[in-house]
């Protein structure tokens, strides 16, 4: 099963990225955990996130559009990195995220979303066949 794993945003990862003793520690420390992740056959891809203020969304409207320039409100609403994982079941994504370095200074969380699987988006047969002859 494949997982995206969110790093939720703080109000320090808004302020973007200062190289500092700490932050270049804790980036080292990251690092050490997704080399794990990639040994262990886990890691897909996994990538940080500049501020939203780096950003911008587009509101759909029926056939309007509309730009919104960032910096958006409520951080801890926001996703600061991400890593996609190949897993056996969402208890083995757990399991990981418990041995993930605190990707902030202060407290944060991470989210475990599972992809849709081709599975989930076939049509389910009808009058109790499974659609095999």
């Amino acid at each position: 099963m494949r997982v995206m794993v969110l790093v939720k945003a703080t109000e320090d990862s808004e302020k973007g990225f200062t190289p500092t003793p700490e932050s270049m520690q804790a980036m080292e420390a990251m690092g050490h955990f997704n080399e794990q992740l990639r040994k262990a056959g886990v890691l897909v891809f996994a990538d940080g996130l500049k501020p939203s203020s780096w950003g911008k969304r587009v509101a759909f409207s029926a056939a309007d559009r509309t730009v919104i320039d960032g910096p958006f409100a409520q951080p801890r609403e926001l996703v600061a990195g991400f890593w996609i994982w190949e897993v056996q079941d969402m208890d083995e994504a757990v399991a990981w995220v418990k041995r993930c370095p605190n990707p902030m200074p202060g407290p944060s969380e991470i989210e475990i979303r599972p992809f849709y699987e081709r599975a989930d988006v076939q049509p389910k047969p009808e009058n109790g066949s499974d659609g095999h002859s």
